[in-house]
């Protein structure tokens, strides 16, 4: 199953995961795009200013969920998801605009 720039505007992540599992059989994968957020990029967007454009309330419709490799990671894992692998594109390293995330699900 392949969920792109989706997962980052869901109330409920988890039943994302959830609802691949349904539709997966045994041992399917599952692969997730959405915007990359780390430490090193944060502090970036906040020493340039640029923290409040990036993360506004304003947006109608915006992103509500910002992930990280440790947040993926954690959600993944508490779905007894594995094989968790990382890819990302866009701009420098530790500040790139995506990252792609691969795992498999465990039934």
């Amino acid at each position: 199953m392949i969920a792109v720039e989706v997962i980052e505007h869901l109330f409920y992540p988890k039943e994302l995961v959830r609802n691949a599992k349904k539709c997966l059989k045994p041992n399917g994968g599952l692969i997730l795009t959405t915007p990359y957020h780390g430490y090193l990029k944060n502090l970036v967007m906040a020493a340039t200013g640029k923290m409040d454009n990036h993360f506004t309330a304003l947006w109608d419709g915006g992103h509500i969920k910002f992930f990280s490799v440790p947040t993926m990671t954690a959600l993944l894992k508490s779905e007894n998801c594995t094989n968790i692998k990382f890819k990302f594109a866009g701009r420098f390293p530790y500040l790139w605009k995506s990252m792609l995330c691969s795992s498999t699900i465990v039934q």
